[in-house]
C-alpha cells in the first residue's frame, strides 16, 4: 500500500493543477466603473483628456492608458496617468489637440489593489461615429502561458506553506518522536524547498504577468526592478526574508531538539520552538493577507488579520493531515496518544475556519444571488461542499482513532516526548526503530548486536570440543576462550546490518499492515488528503477570481461600462443665445435614467450659478440609430429656473441625443445637445 501512496498523491496533485490551468486569466478584482467619455458615447466636440475610474485603487505606469484613433494610432500625450484623487482609483490621460471626428478607442491595463491585472477596452466617438481599425491588444494581461505559470507557482507556494508550517506544527505539538524521524524530516525540508522556489519564481513572472504577458521578459532586470517598487513584490520580499528564519527553526527543531534527551531542557526547548514557530508562521501567512483579497475592499483592517487566522488553520489541519500520512505509511508506528492530540488540533483548526471562512464569505460575496449567479460564489460552492465532504471523512477518521489500540512496541510509557511517548525497552523495538529514525544511539544497539552473535557463533566450536574439555576445566577453557580476541570482520558486519535492517523492515511492515485500526485509518486518511489536494487547488482559483460581490454590482450595473449608465442621468450643457443676459448653462437630469416612464427636470443658470428665470425651455431626445425621435418632453415651470414633465416616455435603451432649446428673449434663442446613455 505504501508503495502506491506516491502516484495517488501525484495524480490529485495533477488534476489540481489541470483545475489551476484551466482556470487562466480568471476576472480581476477592480472593475471600471465610469469613464469620461461614456462608453459609447457621441460627444460634439474632442475632449482634452479621458479619464477612467474604478473600483478600487489600482497601480498605472506610462502605458496604462492608450487612446487609438480609427487608424489605431494614439492620441493621448504617451505620458503617465495622473491621479485625479478618489482614493488612486481615478486616472486621466491628457489627448493631442486637433482630433478629427470618427470613433476613438481606450485601451487600459493596470494592476488592482489585490495584486491582480486589470485589461480592457472601450471606444467613445467624436461627431459621430466612425469605421475603425484600432483593437486592443491581442495578449490579455495575466493570461497566456505566463499567466498560467504563474498559477502554477502561486498554488505550489500554498502548498508549501502548508506542509511547511502544517508538518512542523505536527511534529512539536502531536508527536515529538517525528523529530528524529527520517522521512518527515523529508517532508517538512521539501516543503521549504517547495515554497522558496515558487516564491522566487512567482517574483520573476511577476513583472510579464501583470504587464506585457511576454515570457522573455522574465530576466529583465528593469522589469523585476519594477516588480520590487509594488506592494506585491514587498510581500514576496518579506516572504522570502522570512523564509530564512524558518529555515533556522527547521534545522533546530530537527537538530538539537531531536537529540535533546533531558526532559526540561526538551520542555524549554518546545516553548521557544513554539514561540518562533508561530511568529514566523504568522509572518508568511501575513505575506499573502498584505498584498491579495483581504487587503483592499471592506474593512480591509479586520480582515487581513482574519485571514491571517485562516491561512494559518488551513496549514494546522492539512498541512498536519499530510504529515500524519507520512508517519503512517512511511515512519515507524505512531502512538495512539500522538494520533488523537492531532485529532483535537484538527477539530480546532476546522471551528477556526468555519469562523473565519464566514467573515470572508460575506466579505467577498455579500448576497446569496451572489452565491449562486456569479463565478466566485459558484467556486466558493464548490470549496464548500469539498470541506464538508473532508469534515466527513475526518469524522470516519475519527471513528478508526478511536477503535485504534496501541501498536506493538508502544507502551504509553511517559518519556521526553510526554504522554504517550514510545519507550521500546528490548533489543526488538530499538533495531525496528532504528532504519527511519537515523538515531545515531539506535545504531550502536544493531551494531553491537551483530558483534555479540558473532561472538556466540566464535565461541560455540569451543565449547564442543569434547568430553574432555567439558569435564576437564570447564572454567580454565572458559577463561581462555574469553581471552582470545574476535578478529572484527567489517565486511560481515554491515552484510549483519543490513540483514536486520530489512528483517526489521518487514517486522515492522507486516505488524502495521496486520493491524486492522491502523489501516482503516491509513485508508481514510489518504482520502482526506487527496480531497485537500483539490480544496487547495480550488483555493488558489478564487484568489484569482473577481469576487462576487464586484461582480454583482457590475451587473447590477454599479461597475460594468457597459451597464455604467443604469441609473439616474444627468447633463450640464452651455448655452448662449447671444444677446443680453444669454449666456448660462442647463442642467438635466433623467430619472430614472432607463427604458419606460422617466421624470425629467431642468435647472436654468446664470454664469454664477445662479437661477435664471427664462420664458421658454424645451427639450427634445433622438435615438438615432434606431430612428426614433425626436420625442418631445411636456416641460412645465416649477419655480424660477426649474422646469419639470413627468412620464416622458423612453422606449429603448441606447445613446440618445438630448437637444435643449433656451430662449431668453423674444428673438434670442439657441439649441444645444448632448448624447447620453440611457437605459
Amino acid at each position: 500500500m505504501a508503495a502506491r501512496l506516491l502516484p495517488v498523491l501525484l495524480a490529485v496533485l495533477l488534476a489540481g493543477l489541470a483545475v489551476l490551468a484551466g482556470a487562466g486569466s480568471a476576472g480581476a478584482h477592480a472593475a471600471l466603473t465610469g469613464s469620461d467619455p461614456q462608453q459609447d458615447s457621441v460627444v460634439e466636440q474632442a475632449p482634452k483628456e479621458v479619464s477612467l475610474t474604478f473600483s478600487e485603487q489600482i497601480a498605472v505606469d506610462e502605458d496604462a492608458i492608450r487612446v487609438l484613433d480609427p487608424a489605431g494610432n494614439r492620441v493621448d500625450t504617451e505620458e503617465t496617468p495622473r491621479s485625479l484623487g478618489s482614493g488612486g482609483a481615478q486616472y486621466a490621460v491628457k489627448l493631442r489637440a486637433g482630433l478629427p471626428d470618427g470613433t476613438f478607442t481606450v485601451a487600459y491595463q493596470v494592476v488592482s489593489a489585490d495584486s491582480h491585472p486589470v485589461a480592457g477596452a472601450f471606444t467613445f466617438s467624436i461627431g459621430a461615429p466612425s469605421e475603425t481599425s484600432a483593437a486592443a491588444p491581442d495578449q490579455a494581461s495575466g493570461g497566456g502561458a505566463v499567466g498560467a505559470l504563474y498559477g502554477i507557482a502561486r498554488y505550489l507556494s500554498y502548498a508549501g506553506f502548508t506542509l511547511l508550517v502544517g508538518g512542523a506544527a505536527f511534529v512539536l505539538a502531536c508527536w515529538p518522536r517525528g523529530a528524529g524521524v527520517r522521512p518527515m524530516q523529508r517532508l517538512v525540508a521539501f516543503s521549504w524547498v517547495g515554497l522558496t522556489a515558487a516564491t522566487l519564481a512567482m517574483m520573476l513572472l511577476r513583472g510579464p504577468y501583470a504587464g506585457s504577458g511576454r515570457l522573455g521578459d522574465v530576466f529583465d532586470l528593469e522589469v523585476l526592478g519594477g516588480v520590487l517598487e509594488t506592494k506585491t513584490g514587498a510581500a514576496l520580499v518579506s516572504r522570502l526574508l522570512l523564509l530564512a528564519a524558518a529555515a533556522l527553526f527547521v534545522a533546530v527543531l530537527f537538530g538539537a531538539y531531536a537529540r535533546r534527551e533531558d526532559p526540561k531542557e526538551r520542555r524549554d526547548l518546545t516553548f521557544g520552538l513554539a514561540i518562533g514557530g508561530t511568529v514566523v508562521a504568522a509572518g508568511l501567512a501575513a505575506t499573502w493577507a498584505m498584498s491579495e483579497h483581504a487587503s483592499t475592499g471592506l474593512q480591509a483592517g479586520i480582515a487581513m488579520p482574519v485571514d491571517v487566522l485562516h491561512l494559518l488553520a488551513v496549514a494546522a489541519w492539512l498541512g498536519g493531515l499530510t504529515a500524519l500520512l507520512v508517519a503512517l505509511y512511511r515512519g515507524p508506528a505512531v502512538e495512539r496518544a500522538a494520533v488523537r492530540r492531532f485529532s483535537r488540533v484538527a477539530f480546532g483548526s476546522v471551528v477556526v475556519l468555519a469562523l473565519t471562512g464566514l467573515y470572508q464569505s460575506w466579505r467577498q460575496v455579500g448576497s446569496w444571488s451572489a452565491l449562486t449567479g456569479t463565478s466566485y460564489g459558484q467556486l466558493l460552492l464548490v470549496k464548500i461542499g469539498l470541506v464538508a465532504l473532508l469534515v466527513a471523512v475526518a469524522g470516519l477518521s475519527r471513528r478508526w482513532t478511536g477503535r485504534l489500540g496501541e501498536a506493538p512496541g508502544d507502551t504509553g510509557a511517559q518519556g521526553p516526548e510526554g504522554e504517550g511517548a514510545s519507550a521500546p525497552n528490548s533489543t526488538e523495538a530499538a533495531t525496528d526503530s532504528a532504519p527511519d529514525s537515523g538515531d545515531g544511539e539506535r545504531s550502536e544497539v544493531v551494531v553491537a548486536t551483530a558483534e555479540a552473535s558473532e561472538r556466540a557463533e566464535a565461541e560455540r566450536p569451543a565449547a564442543g570440543q569434547g568430553a574432555e574439555a567439558e569435564a576437564g576445566a570447564p572454567g580454565a577453557e572458559s577463561a581462555a576462550t574469553a581471552r582470545v580476541p574476535v578478529q572484527a570482520d567489517p565486511a560481515r558486519e554491515a552484510q549483519l546490518r543490513r540483514q536486520r535492517e530489512a528483517a526489521s523492515a518487514a517486522t515492522r511492515k507486516k505488524r502495521r499492515d496486520g493491524d486492522p485500526e491502523r489501516s482503516g485509518l491509513r485508508r481514510s486518511v489518504l482520502l482526506e488528503a487527496g480531497i485537500a489536494v483539490v480544496v487547495l487547488a480550488v483555493t488558489t482559483v478564487l484568489t484569482t477570481t473577481e469576487p462576487g460581490r464586484t461582480e454583482e454590482e457590475a451587473a447590477a450595473g454599479t461597475s460594468a461600462p457597459a451597464a455604467q449608465q443604469q441609473g439616474p442621468v444627468s447633463l450640464t450643457v452651455p448655452f448662449d443665445t447671444g444677446g443680453k443676459d444669454g449666456k448660462g448653462t442647463v442642467l438635466l437630469d433623467v430619472d430614472p435614467g432607463r427604458s419606460g416612464d422617466n421624470a425629467l427636470h431642468v435647472y436654468v443658470q446664470d454664469p454664477g450659478k445662479e437661477p435664471l428665470d427664462v420664458p421658454e425651455v424645451k427639450v427634445a431626445l433622438t435615438l438615432k440609430a434606431q430612428e426614433l425621435g425626436p420625442l418631445a418632453a411636456p416641460l412645465e415651470r416649477i419655480s424660477e429656473g426649474h422646469w419639470s414633465a413627468t412620464g416622458v416616455q423612453i422606449p429603448l435603451a441606447g445613446s440618445w441625443t438630448v437637444a435643449v432649446t433656451v430662449r431668453t428673449s423674444d428673438i434670442d434663442q439657441v439649441t444645444v445637445s448632448k448624447n447620453a446613455r440611457i437605459g
